[in-house]
């Protein structure tokens, strides 16, 4: 009995829309792509290459743009013997110190039978091997690390490696540095040494707006769906969606393919809005448990408690810390638990809110009313809700009612 059969109703190639998919050219992006082309120009020129740092939000394009810059740079070197163009790329993501970071360059540069622990090594001793490594290889290096805020405070690998060949560490190869962050504030927690060298070029990338987002996802779905597959609004709704949210275009490929996977399932003839909505809510859903799956009871509380003020007091969004406090505290007793104090609650604030589960909004009121955070939940009620009953929070909850509220207020 075949339990696996090739399903070609819905897909002509659904690999286009996933996030390792490589565009031949980059949509809605020309005038960042120009900026940034400048920017790399005098590796071309054989000069000492610019260190860049780029930020702006998760899925509009920085990540696809360094790639797509690179590997047209890397071949377009190609024609001149004396110059020598490699990239090496890292995502920082679970590198969260300059010694794994330097660990993971030499690793990277080396042959995979040639690798060193991840840890036993002195810091130093490590730099000496990752020395070693660029010399070895020589000419232009640009090392794109992506994510780069996770490396966090302990950030001296970001001030060695584009003065390494100036501090004489190496003599063959120039470096160049491509920082990649989500973080807007990121600049401002740096050493300033390290801001003066990593940020030497700096290139924003907005947020897509919805024709944009439009633009980009039309041309994917030419490739990735069979013809007259999709319902005429899909493409306007999963663009406005994504612009809606964050304006991001890895938001607005994903819901096409979780749309397109529900009417395949489904065994639907054609891809509709309500699969799209309906794709909303699971990826929402999935998103929050996935960011929930690393937080401890007092951080599901903390959501909880920004939950039931918006559901109690909805004309009253955002909301101040203090609110938000007395909110969790009654929850925290409910639930015959020791609340945290006024400092902890709000680094779980914090923590929501950079998983992208709460929307954080500095305040100045000057002298009169200083300066204070409002915060207000960045993902639908009802994803929130279902989350949060699915992690079974002991004691006195009544999250039926908090539902019953909910929906009579029409915010699920």
């Amino acid at each position: 009995m075949t339990l696996f059969e090739r399903s070609e109703a819905i897909f002509e190639d659904e690999n286009v829309l996933h996030d390792d998919y490589q565009p031949e050219s980059l949509e809605e992006r020309d005038d960042e792509i120009e900026q940034y082309t400048a920017y790399l120009q005098p590796v071309i020129n054989g000069s000492q290459p610019r260190n860049v740092f780029l930020y702006g939000k998760t899925g509009v394009g920085k990540t696809a743009a360094t790639k797509y810059l690179l590997h047209h740079l890397e071949e377009d070197a190609k024609q001149y013997d004396d110059l020598s163009v490699t990239t090496v790329y890292l995502n920082c993501e679970d590198l969260t110190s300059s010694y794994r970071v330097a660990v993971a360059l030499v690793n990277t540069l080396r042959n995979p039978s040639d690798q060193i622990s991840r840890t036993g090594h002195p810091l130093n001793a490590v730099y000496e091997k990752l020395w070693t490594e660029l010399d070895r290889i020589g000419g232009t290096i640009l090392i794109v690390l992506d994510e780069v805020d996770y490396i966090g405070d302990d950030d001296s690998i970001l001030y060695q490696l584009p003065r390494a060949r100036s501090n004489e560490k190496i003599e063959r190869a120039r470096i160049g540095i491509i920082g990649i962050s989500n973080d807007f504030k990121y600049r401002e927690k740096l050493d300033p040494r390290v801001e003066d060298t990593l940020c030497e070029r700096e290139l924003h990338f907005p947020p897509y707006d919805a024709n944009e987002l439009q633009n980009i996802l039309e041309r994917r779905v030419t490739l990735a769906f069979k013809d007259g597959i999709l319902e005429g609004d899909v493409v306007p709704l999963c663009a406005a969606f994504a612009a809606q949210d964050k304006g991001s275009a890895r938001q607005g490929l994903d819901l096409l393919l979780e749309a397109g996977d529900l009417a395949r399932r489904r065994n639907d003839s054609i891809v509709t809005e309500d699969h799209v909505r309906e794709a909303k809510q699971l990826l929402e859903k999935q998103r929050i448990e996935e960011s929930m799956k690393e937080l401890t009871s007092h951080g599901h509380l903390t959501l909880l408690a920004v939950v039931a003020s918006t559901i109690a007091k909805p004309s009253e969004v955002p909301f101040q810390k203090q609110r938000l406090y007395e909110q969790y505290t009654d929850l925290a007793v409910a639930t015959d638990r020791d609340p945290l104090g006024g400092r902890a609650f709000h680094n779980h604030l914090a923590e929501l809110s950079m998983l992208g589960i709460l929307d954080r909004t500095k305040r100045n009121e000057g002298r009169s009313g200083g300066i204070y955070y409002e915060y207000q939940v960045d993902v639908s009620i009802d994803a929130a809700l279902s989350t949060l009953d699915n992690l079974h929070l002991s004691g006195s909850l009544n999250l039926d009612s908090l539902w019953e509220t909910a929906e009579e207020q029409g915010l699920v």
